[in-house]
């Protein structure tokens, strides 16, 4: 949130998804160009590892992507590794249903994606690769996967996280997940990785911990985020839970960087050597799509459109949004609007500056996702999918402070002691939003979202990440009529506002008794958001690890909070 400074020789049914260069082609174009069999290819002549695991993800009815990246040593630069796979439907490994060779390539950094397709609905497949060396086959560890549901109202499982920053902490939470027995996806929600250096937030933590960012200043050229996400998934705890489950993903800001937008970011700075911000970004987002294991976009697409949607039997549609880099507006911040200003001249300069955060022109998804999520909607209720979900970055509700300068004591008051917190009371009693980097900065674009859900008689159910706080919310429209439920989960290191607020143990009932859409907050816990959903019932269990900078821990259940199908509506949450 805050700145402190790639078929192979194709089983008939997959495709080898390794890329090339910065485009979405595959290395072989299926059916056209056969490669010769696995004897024949020359083995690499070097050695290899597969030092940063597995993952799957991007989960249909028929097709799952399986994901690797082999590591080859430095004597034989640019060489090309001949790569295999093997699919099972057991997890011992011995009914192999799939098989498949390809390459991995320098042009892609030697990750490796593969589309599988034509699998069975709702079943569970167990997967592998290898590496063809002279020595011989090098075997990466295995991983699980699981496609979706075609029809039909089994329930349906998501692990639901985001705001993984490496020197903040230990991830005891990936490695909770990963102990979940039969979910049915993980669901990121954004801030996978930070683009910080060591002397950036989290850094100093991350000395102590001995948890540095790589390479340690900030992030920018494709060399620079390829080896920040290398360095996320050597993570032994991040591996497991990427072998787990499949994963459903999207980014937030600091996949690029922090506060990021259609035309710029906060955190990018050309006078600084940074470069352009198309630049930066596309390197960003080439290798988000080398190293996670989703779909490229569709051609004829933007490379930064990452939206989607994963339908789930008759239960759900999750409809994976993009909220940063193609189509929001410019942003606006309430650090350069008031931030030194003279107390007596903030409240008139507030005024002025929500006069710009409600133009009606300000979007947060653009015109052309805004158009597409409209049909989402009434194609996923047309087909009577009991929920739609929207897995989203950040905060939906309307959120206020609480008026700091009424609940707060003197010497609460007195023990604040960052500066942006002491600037927080006194404007907590305007009763402003004071988070517009969320949807309360795009009031309007909001208000477009919930008529088209009204109008698609959508019942959602919004995930959000963001703020390394946990939330269960009740979403009304401007008529004040329900337009869903949103479930926000904590961070799985990075800290909360509760960490800035000193001394305030009841900041979390204090932010739902100033917000009518508010039903629970926790400001203070890492965890996670088990979020179970049936054709009548959508429930959200909040767990919590305890300290993340510790090397063991304990985890437990915190909360939970429920809404029912009502028809076409749904119930207010309430606590279960």
């Amino acid at each position: 949130m805050t700145k402190l400074t790639r078929r192979g020789l194709l089983g008939a049914s997959s495709s080898v998804l390794g890329l090339a260069a910065c485009n979405s082609e595959p290395i072989l174009e299926p059916e056209t160009r056969i490669l010769v069999s696995a004897d024949e290819r020359p083995a690499y002549p070097g050695t290899v590892s597969f030092i940063h695991g597995v993952a799957s993800g991007d989960p249909l009815p028929d097709s799952v992507i399986i994901w690797t990246r082999v590591t080859p040593d430095a004597s034989y630069p640019g060489e090309a590794v001949p790569i295999s796979y093997d699919v099972f439907e057991d997890a011992e490994m011995q009914r192999a249903v799939k098989y498949g060779q390809g390459y991995a390539t320098a042009e892609r950094d030697y990750t490796v994606k593969v589309a599988l397709n034509d699998l069975e609905p709702d079943k569970e497949y167990f997967f592998r690769f290898r590496a063809k060396v002279t020595s011989g086959d090098v075997v990466s560890p295995s991983g699980r996967t699981k496609t979706t549901a075609a029809s039909g109202d089994k329930p349906v499982k998501f692990a639901v996280i985001s705001c993984s920053n490496y020197p903040f902490g230990f991830f005891h939470v990936y490695r909770e997940i990963a102990n979940t027995p039969d979910l049915d996806a993980v669901v990121h929600l954004g801030d996978y990785l930070y683009e910080y250096g060591i002397d950036g937030y989290g850094g100093s933590t991350g000395q102590e911990l001995d948890r540095n960012h790589e390479p340690p200043l900030e992030i920018v050229s494709l060399d620079d985020y390829r080896t920040r996400h290398a360095q996320y998934k050597t993570d032994p705890d991040l591996q497991a839970a990427h072998a787990s489950a499949p994963w459903i993903t999207t980014w937030d800001d600091h996949e690029s960087t922090n506060n990021s937008y259609r035309s710029g970011a906060e955190n990018h700075n050309p006078e600084a050597g940074e470069g352009n911000w198309t630049d930066r970004k596309q390197a960003a987002v080439q290798a988000y799509l080398e190293w996670m294991p989703v779909r490229d976009p569709e051609v004829g697409k933007a490379r930064e459109a990452l939206y989607r949607r994963f339908d789930f039997g008759d239960v759900a549609s999750v409809i994976c949004l993009e909220t940063r880099l193609t189509g929001r507006s410019d942003e606006i911040s309430w650090f350069t609007e008031i931030g030194g200003l003279p107390a007596a001249e903030v409240p008139l300069a507030a005024a002025a500056t929500m006069m710009k955060v409600q133009d009606p022109e300000r979007t947060m998804l653009g015109a052309t996702q805004e158009a597409w999520l409209d049909a989402e909607l009434k194609d996923s209720t047309a087909k009577d999918k009991a929920w739609q979900v929207l897995a989203n970055q950040i905060v939906m509700a309307r959120v206020r402070p609480p008026n700091f300068t009424q609940t707060m004591t003197d010497a609460q008051k007195a023990a604040q002691d960052v500066g942006y917190i002491q600037q927080l009371i006194p404007f907590s009693q305007l009763g402003l939003p004071f988070n517009l980097d969320a949807w309360d900065g795009f009031p309007a674009a909001r208000d477009r979202l919930y008529a088209s859900a009204k109008e698609a008689g959508a019942r959602l159910v919004t995930l959000t990440g963001d703020t390394h706080t946990a939330w269960a919310n009740t979403l009304v429209d401007g008529d004040n009529e329900r337009r869903g439920v949103e479930f926000g989960c904590t961070s799985v290191t990075s800290p909360g506002l509760g960490t800035y607020i000193k001394d305030v143990p009841d900041l979390g009932p204090q932010f739902a008794d100033a917000n009518p859409e508010v039903d629970y907050h926790d400001p203070f816990d890492s965890g996670w958001v088990m979020v179970t959903l049936t054709a009548d019932e959508a429930r959200a269990d909040f767990k919590k690890v305890t300290d993340v900078t510790a090397q063991t821990y304990t985890a437990s259940d915190v909360a939970s909070y429920a809404a029912q199908r009502d028809g076409d509506s749904l119930t207010a949450l309430s606590q279960v």
